[in-house]
């Protein structure tokens, strides 16, 4: 089995994020310039994920059998560390998830893309470092509310997947994961998260919330 190599995988969505933006690995090296700034200045979607930025102690409900009418769902706790990349035009995830049948380590990439205003969202899981990667889902918020879709197949079923960010605040907010089988007429919810930020007192410790 391939050892999970945290590095290896920062390096794939590093490029993965550049790919997307449609720049090489010499161009990035580049000066930013005053022509981002202005860019940065007139695109607020660049700014939606701002919220996440950050430490997180993580509530996980998963679903137990997905698309197989199963009412029985899974819980456990995880966290996750956010930070910017690429000029916050990017953000990369780090998260660790105390899954029962054992715990492993996941990370996610959002990249924003200036002219369509939409956020693409990857996710990639340590236990299969080599992939393969599944698309990305893209989407933007409306109304405080994140809606990301992405077309894919499961257990050779073609599915739309779709994630949802919403109930946001300083402290916290709620993601969740959705299959439809019927290309949006109904949705199995099927992996909630929510989340608390981890600040640190004056005494060094941690806490949660606030």
């Amino acid at each position: 089995m391939t050892a999970y190599r945290p590095m290896a995988v920062l390096a794939v969505l590093y490029v993965l994020a550049l790919s997307a933006l449609g720049l090489s690995v010499t161009q990035s090296r580049l000066p930013i310039g005053e022509h981002m700034a202005t860019i940065e200045a007139q695109d607020p979607g660049l700014h939606d994920f701002d919220f996440l930025v950050g430490h997180w102690q993580v509530r996980h409900r998963r679903l137990k059998e997905r698309l197989a009418n199963s009412h029985e769902w899974i819980e456990f706790d995880g966290t996750s560390v956010v930070q910017k990349v690429m000029g916050g035009h990017g953000l990369i995830d780090d998260n660790v998830l105390h899954f029962p049948p054992g715990a492993y380590r996941a990370a996610g990439l959002r990249v924003f893309d200036v002219e369509s205003g939409q956020w693409s969202i990857w996710w990639l899981d340590g236990r299969m470092p080599l992939g393969p990667m599944d698309p990305p889902v893209r989407g933007s918020f409306r109304d405080g509310t994140g809606t990301f879709l992405a077309d894919e197949t499961f257990n050779g079923t073609p599915i739309r997947v779709r994630f949802t960010w919403s109930a946001i605040t300083p402290s916290s907010c709620h993601w969740e994961q959705a299959f439809s089988t019927d290309g949006g007429a109904t949705w199995e919810t099927n992996w909630v998260m929510d989340f608390e930020r981890v600040q640190r007192s004056q005494a060094g410790t941690s806490v949660v919330g606030g």
